[in-house]
């Protein structure tokens, strides 16, 4: 593959490094031309896509980026092994009319000593739920995230909401550095069983796989429960959680909270959400109340 640029269609470029990325970018801006941005870490699924379908909507020229981070993997976490199939992703972007797919490689992104570059990290966010269990993802996440906007330089961001957290924080540092990036969140996509799509089910054994979407039905009841009217959330949560520790989930977290900023429950939009281990698959998901 050429380490530049290359046509995989007529309609779709390859590029893996950031300045013939910055030019093509920067001749479609100087003709008034809108951008979109979906950043992913590759091993494409149907969510994925609807991510790009809904950029296609939103702006002229959509840009795809598959960049496995680094630097929001903690020790002991599947970094290695985490699966990479670009080739199967070539063909996938392919047909949707997507204008760029940029993947460099990681010295393109880093190309200092990552434990010794500059970070972005998002306090109120950045130590509980999954910052808790995952001591320094988000900031991996925030400074990658960062660096593609930077990058890219989009009129749009579309990231799904399965990864309810990680929305939240980057819609905080989106306003935090007053970057002029719209942020659209898609609901998670899910199996027709109910499990939210994921890069890391593939790590579900089949007996494990028909466990898995008793989160999601577990979930929706503490919703359907809110709704009748029980605000006692504590007690809700204590019971959802008891129901997951019997169906042979390991619960990390399962907790109610404001959905704006993941802080107390109040009058608001609630979301529940939880993380799991199932096995080798940790698995987060959550629901939204609307209120």
């Amino acid at each position: 593959m050429n380490s530049l640029l290359q046509n995989i269609n007529i309609e779709m470029l390859v590029i893996e490094s950031i300045n013939p990325l910055r030019e093509q970018l920067a001749s479609w801006k100087r003709s008034g031309q809108s951008i979109a941005l979906v950043p992913t870490m590759g091993n494409l699924h149907v969510g994925h896509l609807s991510l790009v379908k809904k950029a296609k909507t939103v702006a002229d020229r959509v840009v795809v980026t598959i960049f496995v981070n680094p630097t929001q993997f903690v020790a002991g976490e599947d970094f290695s092994s985490y699966p990479r199939t670009l080739e199967q992703d070539h063909a996938k972007l392919a047909g949707t009319g997507i204008d760029i797919l940029f993947h460099p490689a990681t010295a393109e992104i880093y190309p200092a000593n990552t434990e010794q570059q500059t970070t972005v990290t998002v306090p109120s966010l950045d130590n509980i739920f999954c910052g808790k269990f995952r001591p320094g993802h988000f900031a991996g996440v925030a400074t990658v995230v960062t660096k593609l906007f930077n990058i890219v330089q989009p009129d749009t961001a579309v990231f799904g909401k399965k990864d309810y957290q990680q929305l939240l924080v980057i819609r905080q540092l989106v306003r935090d550095l007053c970057m002029p990036i719209k942020i659209i969140g898609l609901p998670a996509v899910r199996e027709s069983d109910g499990l939210a799509m994921s890069s890391r089910n593939g790590y579900l054994t089949s007996t494990e796989r028909k466990i898995a979407p008793i989160l999601f039905q577990i979930l929706s009841g503490v919703r359907e429960e809110i709704i009748s009217g029980n605000t006692e959330y504590a007690g809700i949560e204590q019971r959802a959680w008891g129901e997951l520790g019997k169906e042979g989930f390991a619960v990390e977290y399962l907790a109610v909270r404001d959905a704006e900023n993941l802080g107390e429950a109040g009058a608001g939009d609630l979301v529940v959400l939880a993380a799991v281990r199932l096995g080798k698959a940790r698995l987060i998901d959550n629901v939204v109340i609307r209120r």
